[in-house]
């Protein structure tokens, strides 16, 4: 494989600068993975700006040799990897860095190489020695990464609400909802979301996208889309403490519906009124949203919870732990107690024998002496999947992902490992 490709890695420049189609060449390799259609220039250096706002770095994989004639020129990449680093709530607004895998394709002409493996490790190997602690990604194919350790951690589901007669929230107002420019969304959207983030337990800090999008700016191929809608919610004082992004799905559509592009609220009031106003939109019977909750206060707010059609739940955030000692010690826990977790990594990053032992919600965590016997036998995917709360380890017991070798062990962890509220993540990447 040595002979036949070479990896490169580096990062955006400014648009003319030196290496600056390396970039572009980069996304168009990503764009082949992924099969979308070739991105215009102007969304091209508009995703280059965004990626040096948030210091992505981009590998990918090059053919050595002369390509075939006619064929992708070597320039293009036959596979990619994208990295970026955000921080993480692990629960009780405890923030851990991680590192964001993204943009993950093999060309269907060179898979069965071992690219995917090679990056995926080589960067493994660098996060851990520049001492962050773990990884994590969304998956496109959920077969994919549990061999590389990953497991998922928090999940998401979309819902369809019928706004009808029958849609009645119970909940009397304590705010206000307005109807704003779009592209207010540029400067209040990361602030209203970062209240939410440090709230939120699974949540990861956003990218410079995100405000571009939920603005309008940054629509199809680089254009502006003049079809997103805005609202925001003015608490009693007036603070701005949440907003919905939403658009409509067009007179063809039957029932005619709104699409949420995004719903950021801070406190719990604003997400119900976000919710009214939706409700409330003239002409609209349903509105839909791809990336809702599965544990969702509306549900139960709503006198008829039928209202809501749920699609079927999703995984979305995955974890891959690569220093046990670190992550497990930098959060909170919910109850107190001692644990001995034996870990198994094929990767040999986080393996071992660990003592957790927490008093007071904090944690003190430690190689467990030689000939320690472990009380849970777990692989650190499931450790990754159990760390937000967000999968119960008595279920993955039931399942044969643990091995309990003390009874009880599970549901110790299960009491230990939960947070103060639902784990959401808001944040593709």
């Amino acid at each position: 494989m040595a002979e036949k490709y070479e990896v490169r890695r580096f990062r955006a420049v400014e648009k003319g600068g030196p290496g600056y189609t390396s970039g572009t060449d980069w996304l168009r390799g990503v764009g082949v993975g992924f099969y979308d259609e070739r991105p215009k220039d102007e969304f091209v250096d508009k995703v280059m700006a965004m990626y040096r706002v948030d210091n992505r770095e981009m590998t990918g994989v090059y053919q050595t040799g002369t390509v075939a004639p006619h064929s992708m020129a070597a320039d293009v990449p036959v596979a990619t990897f994208g990295t970026l680093r955000k921080d993480l709530n692990i629960g009780y607004g405890r923030q851990l860095e991680a590192q964001l895998v993204t943009a993950v394709t093999v060309r269907g002409t060179h898979r069965r190489q071992g690219l995917l493996r090679r990056m995926m490790t080589e960067d493994l190997a660098a996060t851990k020695a520049d001492g962050v602690a773990l990884a994590a990604l969304t998956a496109s194919e959920a077969s994919i990464y549990g061999r590389f350790g990953f497991g998922v951690a928090t999940f998401e589901r979309s819902i369809k609400v019928d706004t009808g007669p029958r849609f009645r929230v119970r909940h009397v107002p304590t705010g206000t909802v307005e109807v704003a420019d779009r592209k207010v969304l540029l400067d209040l959207a990361p602030e209203v979301f970062e209240r939410v983030h440090r709230a939120t337990p699974g949540s990861i800090v956003r990218q410079d996208a995100y405000r571009q999008r939920s603005s309008g700016t940054l629509g199809r191929n680089g254009a502006e889309d003049d079809s997103i809608r805005c609202v925001l919610r003015y608490d009693a004082a007036g603070v701005v403490d949440g907003y919905v992004a939403y658009k409509f799905s067009g007179w063809d559509t039957k029932p005619h519906a709104m699409e949420v592009v995004d719903l950021v609220a801070a406190t719990d009031d604003a997400y119900l009124e976000l919710w009214q106003f939706l409700g409330s939109i003239d002409l609209i019977q349903r509105v839909t949203w791809a990336e809702a909750p599965v544990d969702d206060p509306l549900t139960w707010a709503l006198e008829d919870p039928r209202c809501i059609e749920s699609g079927e739940n999703a995984d979305m955030l995955w974890l891959r732990i690569l220093d046990t000692v670190q992550t497990l010690g930098a959060r909170r826990y919910s109850g107190d107690g001692s644990l001995v977790l034996g870990i198994t990594d094929s990767l040999g990053f986080a393996d071992g024998t660990f003592t957790l032992d927490v008093r007071d919600g904090k944690a003190t965590v430690a190689e467990a002496p030689a000939g320690t016997v472990p009380e849970l036998v777990l692989d650190v995917a499931e450790l990754g999947s159990i760390f937000l709360g967000a999968v119960c380890p008595v279920t993955l017991r039931a399942a044969g992902r643990i091995t309990e070798k003390a009874p009880g062990a599970a549901l110790m962890a299960r009491l230990m490992f939960a947070v103060e509220r639902p784990p959401h993540c808001l944040t593709h990447f």
